[in-house]
């Protein structure tokens, strides 16, 4: 099977009236394009995976143009903007608004020159009036505040600190020596009441539709299966240079288009969107479809890949029940990571890591002086201990850009089909690089107090297992309900162009450690336990000990910080099965999304890179990243169900492993020793997961070491 996604130059045009014309980038507009509003508002420059993003143009529907830079869709950087009623402002820009220093012109011939912030005149600066007057000091929202001197075009002037507030006014007259009478009689005030009542600065116009919020359907529906999903055909040579056939299945698309090698284009429409393209001499540099082969090295695998190539969870779009805390959530990260911040230093004082630091933000829908007008309901943010999760991010070297992109950017987030265990939600960005996690008050509570050692203990041990956290924060809705949503986002383990065949949650307990499902019904995201694990993983020796190593360091912190029930999460990627003689197989192997190229693109394959399986090659991999490894199947032996590692069969496999240490919030409170103390009446107490942090460690490690062992 074939799956089709714009590459190269071509125009889409959408059933509102909105239109891409422009460079494209597997699916995505990126390159130089143009971006029209059916409004007659226009975009033309640079864009960077869907975002107006770098040098451009934006001209509004009321003429306002703006000339400069942007980052994801907001001015930011040097830019110059000419309104429409004649005024103009050249100098710097920050999230969409100025901020730093400028020169803003009115028509009447008025003009600042300084500092501005957040849109506002603010800070050090002077603003010279066209008769000849001029003010030059300090600013605050856009009026005088502070020391400044008033100067008159005679020569005579007025010093001292200024505020709107008339009793807080104070300050000294200097005449000039040829009028020395001309301005005794002057009030401070009228600057505020007279002089700066033509001094307005334009407001920001509002987008309401930006091209990252447009999407462009070329993989299925959510929840569809692989086959299902609609494919872009064209007449246009594929990468090789051959011909495709032009037939589609519209289902679930916005329009399927022939493209002809003329450049004409033919369409058959689906629900009116319209996509065309124009062929270059060389097939390489003209507008293109990417193509990938979607072919399984075996059908045990390919059985399985049928149903692991639909994407995981189901999107969240308007009418979820939780579609206004994905928007409110967005907002905040938004907020949180752009808000600006001095270079931090990774040694933290003890003080950033009190529970108490903690910053909040309200978001009223219409917008305030630090939050931008929203679609969503009224509520707070806050942002719990800020500087240490922002050093954490710089840490895992995680760009703050990316990060925003991930979480924030135009594609939906999906929620997985059920809470967890705990009742807890979680949610994946459309990239796959994080998941959101929706935490009960206790949990919180335990992050807050590990992480002045979980800080540590990350920052001493590069390749540590434990999950990484990347930031904790809060929802509080404003109103009558008061409902607070705490929740932490972490990275996705399995967010790996190797697709996981098997997943298994790991942590050396027999009670209730199985997984009730018939086997048609496993696929690779059904989490499998203890019992369901009929593999033993051979790891070569080098590997071995780096990861027993890390195994009991990370044991040891969490022993110590009181924390049990934490699990390994294993995925396992299968390539072609073995037999004990056999080497590496040249198989093709399943991909998905590529995560450090920061592409969410659509699942490709390709051929295993055989340095993976070369030892002196292996620095390129990480601890429980992409790991090569032998894997040997198991059975239980007749009798012995609670048999937590089976005997070893010979029959070999060689894999690919990602795993990690997960659920590290749980101390052993008076609820988990409740527990430990009623299971043990009814069952074996060392069967059950709710023991003693010392107990579980030990039990864990042992556990572990014997389905994780060298291979000789």
């Amino acid at each position: 099977m074939v799956q089709w996604v714009p590459h190269g130059t071509g125009k889409y045009l959408w059933t509102d009236g909105c239109m891409y014309v422009g460079e494209w980038y597997r699916g995505k507009t990126m390159g130089m394009g143009e971006f029209s509003w059916p409004s007659g508002a226009t975009y033309e420059g640079e864009f960077n995976k869907t975002y107006m993003d770098g040098k451009g143009t934006y001209t509004g529907t009321n003429g306002n143009t703006y000339r400069g830079s942007w980052v994801m869709n907001l001015k930011h950087g040097h830019g110059i903007k000419h309104y429409s009623n004649g005024d103009y402002y050249e100098g710097d820009w920050r999230r969409g608004v100025q901020d730093g220093h400028g020169r803003y012109q009115w028509k009447n011939g008025n003009t600042y020159i300084g500092q501005w912030k957040n849109g506002a005149i603010c800070g050090n600066g002077t603003l010279i009036w066209s008769n000849g007057n001029r003010y030059d000091g300090f600013w605050d929202d856009g009026l005088p505040k502070g020391n400044g001197t008033f100067k008159w075009a005679d020569g005579s002037f007025y010093v001292g600190t200024w505020s709107k507030d008339a009793k807080e006014q104070n300050g000294t007259y200097y005449p000039s020596g040829s009028t020395p009478a001309s301005n005794l009689d002057w009030d401070p005030q009228e600057v505020f009441s007279v002089d700066l009542h033509d001094c307005k600065v334009c407001p920001t116009e509002k987008i309401s539709m930006l091209p990252s919020h447009k999407t462009f359907n070329w993989s299925a529906s959510e929840g569809g299966s692989f086959e299902k999903q609609p494919l872009w055909r064209s007449k246009l040579a594929d990468l090789s240079g051959r011909p495709r056939p032009s037939n589609a299945d519209g289902r679930g698309f916005d329009r399927v288009s022939n493209w002809d090698c003329n450049g004409d284009m033919s369409s058959d429409d689906v629900d009116g969107n319209v996509m065309g393209g124009r062929d270059g001499d060389d097939a390489s540099n003209g507008s293109q479809f990417e193509h990938t082969d979607l072919r399984g090295p075996r059908q045990i695998i390919m059985r399985m890949q049928q149903k692991e190539m639909r994407r995981q969870g189901i999107t969240i779009s308007k009418g979820h029940r939780n579609y206004e805390l994905m928007l409110n959530l967005q907002l905040g990260i938004r907020h949180s990571v752009g808000r600006p911040a001095p270079a931090t230093s990774l040694d933290l004082r003890a003080s950033a890591f009190d529970p108490k630091e903690k910053l909040w933000t309200r978001f009223p829908p219409e917008g305030s002086k630090n939050t931008p007008p929203h679609q969503s309901c009224d509520f707070r943010w806050k942002d719990y201990c800020p500087l240490v999760f922002r050093t954490l991010r710089k840490l895992f070297k995680v760009d703050s850009a990316d990060y925003m992109i991930s979480i924030c950017g135009n594609d939906a987030l999906r929620e997985l089909s059920s809470p967890g265990k705990s009742g807890s939600f979680f949610y994946l960005t459309n990239d796959d690089r994080y998941m959101i996690k929706t935490m009960k008050k206790s949990e919180t509570k335990v992050l807050l107090k590990m992480l002045p050692e979980y800080y540590k203990h990350v920052r001493a041990f590069e390749n540590t297992l434990v999950t990484k956290f990347f930031g904790l924060h809060c929802v509080k809705l404003v109103g009558a309900t008061q409902r607070k949503v705490r929740f932490v986002i972490m990275g996705n383990l399995f967010c790996s162009k190797y697709v996981v065949h098997r997943r298994f949650d790991l942590k050396g307990s027999s009670h209730g450690r199985i997984t009730d499902k018939p086997e048609e019904e496993i696929d690779g995201y059904t989490t499998l336990k203890d019992l369901d694990l009929n593999f033993i993983f051979r790891l070569h020796k080098s590997w071995f000990q780096d990861f027993q190593r890390q195994v009991d360091k990370d044991c040891d912190f969490l022993e110590n910080e009181r924390i049990m029930d934490y699990s390994l999460l294993v995925g396992v990627h299968l390539r072609e099965a073995s037999t004990a003689d056999e080497t590496t197989p040249k198989a093709q192997t399943p991909t998905g999304t590529d995560c450090p190229d920061g592409e969410a693109s659509t699942p490709y394959f390709s051929r295993i890179d055989p340095d993976l399986f070369n030892p002196t090659c292996w620095p390129t991999t990480k601890l429980g990243i992409n790991m090569p490894a032998r894997a040997e199947e198991t059975v239980r032996q007749s009798g012995y169900e609670t048999q937590l590692v089976g005997d070893p069969t010979g029959e070999f496999y060689d894999v690919i492993l990602t795993f990690g240490i997960i659920d590290i919030l749980q101390d052993y409170d008076i609820t988990k020793k409740l527990e430990h103390a009623y299971k043990s009446f009814q069952y074996d107490a060392t069967s059950i997961s709710a023991v003693d942090p010392r107990q579980y460690s030990r039990r864990f490690r042992d556990f572990i070491y014997r389905v994780f062992i060298e291979d000789v």
